[in-house]
């Protein structure tokens, strides 16, 4: 299979473990599972024991029934049965193209957004139209130029809500009428909704699969649950043909998640409110230190995120950001994500989902990186 370089990821790998100040990050400050156990009030030494006790098989093939449970009670209308887990998001996003996608399908995409949702696709031989999110429109899609690259022949509408690198939300409203567009096309729409539940706001975050019969929404606990180590994502659709696809080609690629990850994705999901409300604390604390940020430094300017952790940040030197991120790294410690990896040159994507004093000091060195420029 011929693809292109995945961007954003092979920066991370190059450089995320020697960061002094690692702001380019995008999970909520990650839990240990001590801290998972203080912050549900389980009983730890109870549940070592029994674990420990189990033999190391497969386990539950298609996720154990509490699994599955928590998951579907993220959603209005998801039942247990219509959850397919999965290694991660990033499985999930490539089980639905290879599962769904055939060379010579229209495909329609966003960018900027995770390369997966364009890349895996082109990679199969899918014919790719792009929708580029604009700033002036808050990032947010189009409806007169989606409905312009939709046709009949359209499989599948990639998009990213909340947005990852902007923190742009789309409302209720915005997600009926992309539907709309896809209904009338008969289209698939897939929904990267890892960051969904992180809001700014105290609102219900739509979720595409819970509005559209084809919708299909791919979730984790990597970002929204702090627990990016255990490697559980799924898919959530109330399309059977589709749901059916999944399960066979799971057969070929997945059999099983971790028993491990199952049991504490299992607990997270139980006191889901308990993190959800750690983790908006964390994300809403740290925007407000960010927004702060760019109102004292003139060289640089954003557009407000939304929901999520992350937020595409332009500066106003003449440098490319692969070099502006570089000399960041080597002189400061301080680590971000060039906007190249995005295809958004000019600027960088911050990740504010760290440790407080993480963020503030790795903003400290990008002021004094900005004086020196």
């Amino acid at each position: 299979m011929d693809i292109k370089p995945f961007a954003v990821e092979e920066w991370m790998n190059a450089y995320e473990t020697g960061a002094r100040y690692n702001i380019a990050e995008t999970c909520v400050d990650s839990v240990s599972v001590d801290e998972l156990f203080e912050l549900s009030d389980e009983d730890k030494e109870a549940f070592l024991s029994e674990f420990c006790a189990r033999r190391l098989t497969y386990g539950d093939i298609e996720g154990s029934d509490e699994l599955r449970s928590g998951i579907a009670s993220l959603y209005r209308s998801a039942r247990p049965e219509e959850i397919v887990t999965t290694h991660g998001a990033a499985g999930a996003n490539h089980h639905v193209f290879c599962s769904l996608v055939s060379s010579g399908d229209h495909v329609v995409s966003i960018m900027p957004t995770y390369q997966q949702l364009y890349s895996i696709p082109m990679s199969i031989g899918a014919k790719v139209d792009i929708m580029h999110l604009r700033q002036e429109n808050g990032y947010l899609p189009d409806l007169r130029e989606l409905e312009g690259l939709v046709t009949d022949d359209t499989r599948l509408i990639c998009i990213n809500n909340p947005n990852n690198p902007t923190g742009a939300l789309m409302s209720k409203e915005l997600l009926s009428e992309i539907i709309r567009i896809a209904r009338d096309a008969d289209a698939y729409i897939l929904s990267d909704e890892v960051y969904r539940h992180l809001t700014q706001e105290d609102s219900w975050c739509e979720s595409v699969a819970d509005l559209y019969e084809k919708g299909i929404s791919v979730g984790s606990m990597s970002k929204v649950f702090s627990l990016a180590g255990i490697r559980m994502g799924w898919i959530f659709t109330h399309d059977e043909k589709a749901r059916r696809a999944f399960m066979s080609h799971r057969d070929y690629d997945l059999i099983s998640c971790g028993m491990f990850d199952d049991a504490i994705a299992s607990i997270a999901l139980r006191h889901k409110e308990a993190l959800l409300e750690r983790n908006r604390g964390i994300v809403r604390r740290n925007l407000a230190i960010l927004d702060k940020w760019i109102g004292e430094n003139g060289h640089f300017r954003y557009t407000r995120p939304q929901a999520g952790t992350t937020a595409l940040i332009y500066y106003d030197f003449d440098i490319p950001s692969y070099d502006f991120c570089r000399r960041l790294y080597d002189e400061t410690g301080s680590f971000v994500t060039p906007g190249d990896c995005f295809e958004e040159p000019g600027s960088f994507r911050i990740g504010y989902g760290s440790d407080t004093e993480t963020l503030k000091e790795g903003l400290r060195a990008i002021t004094s990186l900005a004086e020196r420029l």
